[in-house]
């Protein structure tokens, strides 16, 4: 899955478009894990006072795992479809927060992924080795986001 994954538009891996697509690329993804890169825009959605608060991590995280739903949803022959953050625990950042120009890269892991849809990841955001960001993300992908959302036809 890597080899094909790494090569295609971000865009074609998540349903996120600007200002809300906060990834750049995709550098890793197997069946359990995903390693995406974000360079902080100068002019992202949360910018304040010059950084973007550390609390946009869980973003981070939440659209690589997105990633990684897209990514095993292609090599399925299956469409791209969104899912859901259902909640962040152990959210932790060694820094208050994030830098215009600063090249972050996102891990998450599987910990679990149901039949069902409901999964959890463990998350890290890294700068250059250094952590500065680890939680775990739980996450729900229904089988049909429009029923799940009540927008099925009339």
């Amino acid at each position: 899955m890597n080899d094909v994954v790494a090569s295609l538009p971000i865009e074609r891996l998540v349903p996120h478009r600007e200002p809300m697509l906060w990834l750049q690329r995709v550098l890793y993804c197997d069946e359990n894990q995903v390693l995406a890169e974000a360079v902080v825009g100068e002019d992202h959605l949360l910018l304040d006072g010059g950084m973007v608060p550390a609390f946009a991590g869980i973003e981070y995280m939440a659209q690589a795992i997105a990633a990684w739903a897209g990514a095993r949803a292609l090599s399925r022959g299956e469409a791209v479809k969104p899912g859901f953050l259902l909640g962040t625990r152990r959210y932790r950042a060694s820094c208050p927060g994030f830098h215009p120009g600063q090249c972050l890269q996102i891990e998450g892991r599987r910990e679990l992924f149901g039949e069902n849809g409901l999964g959890m990841f463990a998350c890290r955001i890294l700068e250059a080795g250094e952590v500065l960001a680890t939680a775990n993300v739980s996450v729900f992908e229904p089988p049909d986001p429009d029923a799940f959302l009540g927008n099925s036809a009339s």
